[in-house]
């Protein structure tokens, strides 16, 4: 899986996907779904590496079956929390 790191002037945003995503676009209805190099592709890496960057972001962007997973896994997001395009699982995290 691929995870960028995301810096504002007051958050840390993890763009994570998982690495056969990349680069695709997927579209359902109205809605769209834009895996793009440029957000996505930063390291690649294992869970124990996703689950450390997790814990020093404060928005986290995600997609696919892998990562979506250990999101869930972790607690940092439930199954009510994902939609999905185009059979693509996607969910996005705020943490106050």
């Amino acid at each position: 899986m691929f995870v960028k790191i995301h810096r504002g002037e007051n958050d840390v945003l993890l763009a994570a996907c998982d690495e056969d995503l990349v680069g695709r676009t997927f579209r359902e209805g109205p809605a769209k779904l834009d895996v793009s190099e440029l957000f996505y592709k930063g390291e690649a890496v294992e869970r124990a590496v996703l689950v450390e960057r997790m814990k020093s972001a404060s928005i986290m962007n995600l997609v696919g079956t892998e990562v979506v997973a250990i999101a869930i896994d972790e607690g940092y997001a439930s199954e009510e929390d994902v939609i999905v395009i185009d059979g693509v699982k996607h969910v996005q995290v705020v943490l106050l």
